[in-house]
C-alpha cells in the first residue's frame, strides 16, 4: 500500500509549484492511475515520492518511508522513462548485473526474461531495442527482485495497442497476486479500462480521486460517430427531429466529414440517413472525453451522474476525444448546456454500453455493469509472473563485488582500452630504444622523460575513470535512487577491482614491452635491473595509485573527463608543489625507521620484512610516490564526506 501525504514540489523563481498538496492512496492488490495531461505534475508526484526530487510531503510504502527501506529495489520497482543502461550491454548481461547489486540469484535473470517475452532477444545490445522491447525489458528490471510495489511512469507511451495491452495484462497480474501498482496515463479511456482507482491531476493538484466505475460515469459519455459526405444536411436534420422529439441531442461538427452525435444511437442516426436518402460511410459507438477537471465538476450535477460508460472503447477503433473548443456545435435545443448534462434513454445507455465493452461483449449484447476489478482469467494466464524468492536477511559483501565484476566485465571497453595500452607502450618501448640515451627501467616501462606519465598509468586512470564516469552516464542502480548510490562497499569492490585491473596491466605491460624488444633488438635490451623489487613495487604502486585516483576523482565528480584529469593533474600539479616543499634543507632524517619499529614493537619481522619495508620507504620518498599518495588520501577524504553528507541530507 503507497500512502502520499501533502507533496509539494519546490517553486521554481516566481511559478507556481509543479505540485501542490497532493494526498492519495494506492491499495494493495488494485491498480492505481495518476491521470493527467503533459505538464498536470504527474512525473513530479512520482519523483517526489520516490525522494529525487527536492520538496515537502512524504510517502509510505507499507508503512515506511523509502529511505527507512533497507533494499529499496526489493519493495518498489520503479520504471521511469527508458531503461538506464550502457548501449553497448546485452539484455542478459544487464539483467546479471542488477541481480548481483539486488543480491538475488543470477538465474532470477532468465526467469524475468521468460516473463516479458525477451528470451530470444536476450544476447541484443540495449542500444538495438524498440521501444517496446524495451518498455518490457524496463518492466523485468522492475520485476527483477520480486518487488511488492510497482511505480511506473507513462509505461504505454509509443508503445502499440498490441503491447500495451500485453503490459496491462502483466501489471494486472501482478496486482491480483497482492501487489501494488502506481502508474501514470494520459488517456481517459486508457485508465477506465485498466485501472481500478484514478487520481486525476490537473494544474498540479488533485481535481477527482474516483473509483473507475464513478470515474466513468462522471468522466466519459457515450458518443456515436457518424462518416457522411453530406454532414451538414445530415446534422442539421438530426437537430431537427431533436426539436421535433424534443430530445437532448448534440451534434458536433468535426472535420472533414464526420460528425459526433451525444444523446443518440445508431439506429435513430441510420433510420433519419436512410428516410432522406443520405450516404453513410460510417456509424459506430464510440466514447468521448468529457476533458480535464470534469470528473470534478460534474460530479455535482445530477443530471450529468446518470451518463453511462464504463469500460472499453472499440467502436470508432483508433478515436479518441476532441477539443470542443476546436469544434462547432449544432444542438437541437436552444440551451447548449442542456445538452452537455443530459441523461440518455434507456436504449442510448445499452448502446453506449456495448460500445464500451470488449468486442466480444459487444457481439454478445452485454449490459452496462461495472467491470470486475480483475482482468479477464486469459491475460492472466498469457502473463504468469516470476516464482517467488528467498531473500537472505543479511547482505553479503561480496555482492558489490559480483556487481562490479558483471558490470566491469559485460562490455568492451575496459579490453579495448587495455589492448590500446599495450599497443602504444610496445611501440613508445621500441622508439626509446632505437633512440637510445634511456634507462632500462624507463625503457621496460615504455616511459619518456618528456612525458609526466606513461601509457601504462593513464590507461589504468581510464579504467578507474570509468568505473564511475561510465556509471554516472547510465546508471543502472538509480531507478529508485536517481543517481550512483554512493555507498562505502560499492566504493570499496571498485577500488579492489580497480586494483587487481591495474596489476594486471602492469604485469602484462613490462611482459609485452620486454617480448617486443627482445625480437628486436635482441637480449640485451631484456636484462633484469638488479634493483628490480624497489622498481617493480614503485611500478605497481604508480598504476595501483593512478587507478585508484581516476576511481576516486570520478566519483566525486560523477565525471569520466574529471578522473583522468585528476590522474594527469598529480605529475603537472602536485609532483613540483611536493618537490618544492620538499627542496628546503633537512635537519633530520627517517634512516634506519625499520630497525626502530622493530625495536619499539618487540617484534621480529618474518622473510626479511625489514627490506621490504625499507622498499616502501623509498617508494613513498620518491616525488610521484609521495604526491599520488597525498592525491589519493585527499580524493578518499573527499569521497567519505561527500557520502556522510547525503546520508545526512
Amino acid at each position: 500500500m503507497i500512502q502520499a501525504f501533502g507533496l509539494t514540489s519546490n517553486p521554481r523563481k516566481d511559478l507556481p509549484p509543479a505540485v501542490d498538496d497532493v494526498s492519495f492512496e494506492a491499495c494493495a492488490g488494485h491498480v492505481t492511475a495518476l491521470l493527467g495531461t503533459p505538464g498536470s505534475g504527474r512525473t513530479t508526484v512520482l519523483r517526489l515520492m520516490l525522494e529525487l526530487q527536492q520538496g515537502r510531503g512524504f510517502t509510505y510504502f507499507r508503512g515506511r518511508p523509502l529511505h527507512r527501506i533497507a533494499h529499496p529495489s526489493r519493495e518498489v520497482g520503479v520504471l521511469l522513462g527508458d531503461v538506464p543502461g550502457h548501449p553497448a550491454r546485452t539484455v542478459r548481461g544487464h539483467l546479471r548485473m542488477l541481480c548481483a547489486a539486488a543480491g538475488v540469484p543470477v538465474r532470477r535473470a532468465d526467469e524475468v526474461l521468460e516473463t516479458v517475452g525477451l528470451v530470444s532477444l536476450r544476447d541484443e545490445r540495449l542500444g538495438t531495442l524498440s521501444r517496446g522491447m524495451d518498455r518490457r525489458l524496463g518492466l523485468a528490471c522492475a520485476l527483477l527482485a520480486d518487488p511488492h510495489t510497482l511505480v511506473l511512469d507513462d509505461p504505454t507511451a509509443d508503445l502499440s495497442a498490441r503491447e500495451a495491452r500485453w503490459l496491462h495484462g502483466t501489471l494486472r497480474a501482478h496486482a491480483a497476486q497482492g501487489g501494488t501498482v502506481l502508474l501514470t496515463l494520459s488517456d481517459p479511456k486508457e485508465a477506465a479500462r485498466n485501472a481500478d482507482r484514478v487520481v486525476t491531476l490537473e494544474r498540479g493538484r488533485i481535481v477527482a480521486d474516483q473509483d473507475v466505475t464513478e470515474f466513468a460515469r462522471t468522466r466519459l459519455r457515450p458518443r456515436v460517430a457518424v462518416r457522411s459526405p453530406h454532414a451538414p444536411r445530415l446534422a442539421a436534420l438530426l437537430a431537427k427531429e431533436a426539436r421535433s422529439a424534443r430530445r437532448s441531442v448534440e451534434v458536433v461538427r468535426e472535420s472533414g466529414n464526420r460528425l459526433s452525435v451525444y444523446g443518440s444511437t445508431c439506429a435513430d442516426i441510420g433510420e433519419t440517413a436512410f428516410r432522406h436518402g443520405i450516404l453513410v460511410h460510417q456509424l459506430a459507438d464510440e466514447v468521448g472525453d468529457m476533458g480535464p477537471g470534469a470528473g470534478a465538476s460534474t460530479s455535482e450535477e445530477p443530471d450529468a451522474a446518470d451518463a453511462p460508460g464504463r469500460s472499453r472503447a472499440q467502436g470508432g477503433g483508433d478515436t479518441t476525444g476532441t477539443d470542443k473548443a476546436a469544434l462547432r456545435p449544432v444542438t437541437g435545443q436552444p440551451e447548449p448546456a442542456a445538452h452537455a448534462t443530459a441523461a440518455p434513454d434507456r436504449d442510448q445507455q445499452t448502446a453506449a454500453a456495448a460500445a464500451l465493452s470488449s468486442p466480444t461483449d459487444s457481439a454478445a449484447g452485454a449490459d452496462s455493469a461495472p467491470r470486475p476489478p480483475i482482468a479477464d482469467p486469459r491475460s492472466l494466464a498469457l502473463t504468469p509472473l516470476p516464482p517467488p524468492i528467498s531473500v537472505r536477511s543479511a547482505p553479503s559483501p561480496l555482492r558489490p563485488l559480483r556487481y562490479e565484476l558483471r558490470r566491469a566485465t559485460g562490455i568492451s571497453t575496459g579490453f579495448l582500452t587495455a589492448g590500446a595500452v599495450l599497443v602504444v607502450s610496445a611501440v613508445t618501448a621500441v622508439l626509446l630504444a632505437r633512440i637510445g640515451h634511456t634507462p632500462q627501467a624507463r625503457l621496460l616501462a615504455a616511459w619518456p622523460r618528456e612525458l609526466p606519465l606513461p601509457p601504462a598509468a593513464l590507461g589504468a586512470g581510464l579504467l578507474g575513470a570509468l568505473a564511475f564516469g561510465d556509471e554516472f552516464r547510465h546508471p543502472a542502480l538509480a531507478a529508485d535512487r536517481g543517481t550512483v548510490p554512493r555507498r562505502l562497499g560499492l566504493l570499496t569492490a571498485k577500488l579492489l577491482v580497480a586494483a587487481v585491473t591495474a596489476l594486471t596491466l602492469a604485469f602484462l605491460t613490462v611482459g609485452c614491452d620486454a617480448e617486443v624488444l627482445y625480437l628486436v633488438y635482441g637480449r640485451e635490451l631484456t636484462q633484469v635491473p638488479a634493483d628490480w623489487p624497489s622498481l617493480s613495487a614503485s611500478w605497481m604502486g604508480l598504476l595501483v595509485g593512478c587507478a585508484w585516483a581516476g576511481v576516486l576523482a570520478a566519483g566525486i565528480f560523477r565525471s569520466t573527463t574529471a578522473g583522468l584529469a585528476a590522474v594527469v593533474a598529480v605529475p603537472v600539479v602536485v609532483v613540483p608543489l611536493v618537490q618544492k616543499a620538499w627542496a628546503g634543507s633537512s635537519v633530520r632524517t627517517a634512516a634506519g625507521l625499520p630497525l626502530r619499529l622493530r625495536e619499539t614493537l618487540w617484534l621480529q619481522w618474518p622473510f626479511g620484512g625489514e627490506r621490504y619495508l625499507s622498499v616502501l620507504a623509498r617508494v613513498l620518498v620518491q616525488p610521484v610516490g609521495g604526491a599520488l599518495t597525498l592525491s589519493v588520501t585527499a580524493l578518499l577524504c573527499a569521497y567519505v564526506l561527500t557520502t556522510l553528507r547525503s546520508r545526512v541530507r
